[in-house]
């Protein structure tokens, strides 16, 4: 992912769940995807979309430890 795809993503993500602290980190070793933090807290991976060309996919998970 190049930086213009990065931030059009972060800006995206920041408007849907109305957070201005969701911010995108290009992954060192991974090109075709950045981490997904809110302030420092790592909360997920943004990927391409391999089938579609200009779409992406986000993943986080949610672990037992995290729920009340």
């Amino acid at each position: 992912m190049d930086e213009k795809d990065i931030r059009k993503i972060e800006g995206h993500l920041r408007g849907t769940f109305a957070n201005a602290r969701i911010a995108l980190r290009p992954r060192p070793k991974q090109k075709d995807s950045a981490e997904v933090y809110v302030g420092e807290e790592f909360i997920g991976v943004v990927f391409q979309d391999e089938d579609d060309d200009g779409s992406f996919m986000f993943e986080m998970a949610i672990l037992a430890e995290d729920l009340p």
